[in-house]
């Protein structure tokens, strides 16, 4: 039995079974903790993520969902203002979304005529879609708010680039740090796409 081991570790079968296991284990180590893939289902994010684009998103950088590492890598490396987002739908778990955050945590926003204001300032924001001016009456409520809100401690707010076609936090507020999944690092596909994701 032993011979017939030792002769079987030799083989190639052997080998090349070795490889397959340690291939599959390393990826869904690396799925699991550090980098997913993921398609661009809607046009929420348009011009800077199209329909169809494949990109790279980093699930380290915020957490690993090991807590004791979780608490560590927070402490050093917290969602930032303008940076681009998978998490799950407050509103359905079983959907993973893609935002740009604009609100941090304490921050005061307040939204007229489409302009987003932090802390009584409007933001710049060269990359959403530019929409002509309308008519005041014509400003529905999502974008065009009476009152500020103050975005609560762990808890982000965060917007489509395409603002008229973005299921966001106008709908359903505030996004809670945990259901956060990692950052949009690149576009790997199309060829014609291949970018950096800022």
């Amino acid at each position: 039995m032993f011979k017939s081991w030792k002769k079987f570790r030799k083989s190639k079968i052997y080998e090349y079974s070795e490889v397959i296991i340690v291939a599959v284990v390393l990826a869904l180590i690396i799925r699991t903790f550090v980098v997913q893939a993921y398609k661009i289902p809607s046009s929420s994010m348009v011009p800077t993520l199209q329909v169809g684009d494949h990109l790279f998103v980093s699930k380290f950088i915020y957490g690993t969902k090991i807590p004791f590492i979780d608490k560590i890598i927070w402490k050093f490396s917290k969602p930032k203002r303008k940076d681009i987002i998978v998490f799950k739908c407050p509103r359905d778990l079983d959907k993973d979304f893609i935002k740009r955050v604009i609100g941090l945590p304490g921050d005061k926003v307040m939204i007229k005529q489409k302009i987003v204001y932090i802390n009584d300032k409007p933001i710049d924001e060269p990359y959403t879609i530019k929409a002509p001016p309308l008519p005041m009456a014509m400003y529905s409520i999502r974008d065009n708010w009476e009152e500020p809100i103050i975005v609560p401690k762990n808890n982000y707010f965060v917007l489509g680039d395409n603002r008229d076609s973005s299921y966001d936090s106008r709908f359903w507020e505030y996004l809670k740090k945990d259901l956060i999944k990692g950052k949009a690092l690149c576009i790997y596909w199309p060829p014609n796409r291949i970018k950096i994701i800022k």
